[in-house]
């Protein structure tokens, strides 16, 4: 077992973000994004900066957190496939260089104008994925699906379909605790409720190697869309005590990964870090949430050898 974390939220630079994981006493990060590019980004010196700064820090990368396929990319655009490709011929190169197995992978945005699981519209992303799939094995990198606002995380009926769809090894699961939270469950008839993330949990476990730490709870607009509230590990409807006993009575081993958002939303446009104080709270946000998670994951472990 081991702790790591999604350090950007720490810090947009390298020295902050390895600040964070040195301060938590951890030796591994799961790297998103660095000063706004990532490792199918980043210009050849820039990845040489990031790879000497992580060496002379001993802090390895567990994952890549990418964007292939994720809620930015819509299936039915070739453009949006043609640049997964693209960024993953620079990426992976990087990713063996420094001993990274696993890649953040995504099923695309669901589709708003037609049904998002549609037999016909399934078939292009099976296919798709398929392909990610298939690219980063035959470099010997795990795909790691993660359940976020994408084709598998519509329930836990879509991940398993995508799962027997795709049928490849080298497809795993990465389990968001916090994502079911505020993501409608695509079940039945509208309207839809917000998921259950411990039901998600049971029906797609076997599956799981990787575990991504986020919590929330969550209330609905006038229009029935999800309005989610981030908060410490523990403190939401992410079912995080219960799962946690679980995987340990199930002897997991794996990783843990915290993605707070609490200090600040990753992709939302309307928080800017650009003040000191800003910035501090964003650094001692995530080591405060680490240490927290840290202690929550002792006490769970304990009462699971019970």
């Amino acid at each position: 077992m081991f702790l790591t974390g999604f350090a950007d939220e720490a810090g947009k630079d390298i020295a902050t973000q390895i600040k964070a994981i040195k301060a938590l006493g951890w030796h591994f990060m799961e790297m998103r994004n660095v000063d706004g590019k990532n490792l199918g980004t980043f210009t050849d010196a820039e990845f040489v900066q990031i790879e000497e700064a992580l060496a002379a820090a001993d802090i390895k990368v567990n994952c890549f957190g990418s964007p292939i396929a994720n809620w930015s990319r819509h299936p039915r655009k070739e453009e949006d496939f043609a640049k997964d490709l693209a960024e993953l011929e620079i990426a992976l190169p990087r990713m063996q260089k420094l001993g990274i197995k696993v890649l953040r992978g995504m099923s695309y945005v669901p589709a708003e104008d037609e049904a998002p699981d549609s037999p016909e519209l399934e078939k292009i992303i099976f296919s798709k994925v398929k392909r990610l799939v298939r690219r980063c094995a035959d470099a010997g990198i795990v795909y790691g699906h993660e359940n976020c606002r994408n084709y598998g995380g519509l329930s836990y009926q879509h991940t398993l379909r995508l799962l027997e769809q795709v049928n490849d090894d080298n497809l795993t699961l990465i389990y968001d605790t916090g994502n079911p939270t505020f993501t409608l469950r695509h079940i039945g008839s509208k309207p839809y409720p917000t998921q259950s993330s411990w039901e998600f949990y049971t029906k797609v476990k076997p599956y799981i190697t990787y575990v991504h730490i986020k919590d929330a709870t969550a209330t609905l607009d006038a229009d029935g869309n999800p309005v989610p509230k981030f908060c410490y590990a523990g403190d939401g409807e992410g079912d995080i005590r219960a799962i946690l006993i679980d995987l340990f009575r199930n002897q997991y081993d794996g990783g843990f990964s915290i993605e707070p958002h609490v200090a600040t939303v990753f992709h939302a446009t309307d928080n800017p870090e650009d003040s000191s104080v800003q910035l501090q709270r964003r650094l001692d946000t995530f080591i405060d949430y680490g240490r927290r998670f840290a202690k929550l994951l002792q006490e769970c472990k304990q009462i699971a050898a019970k």
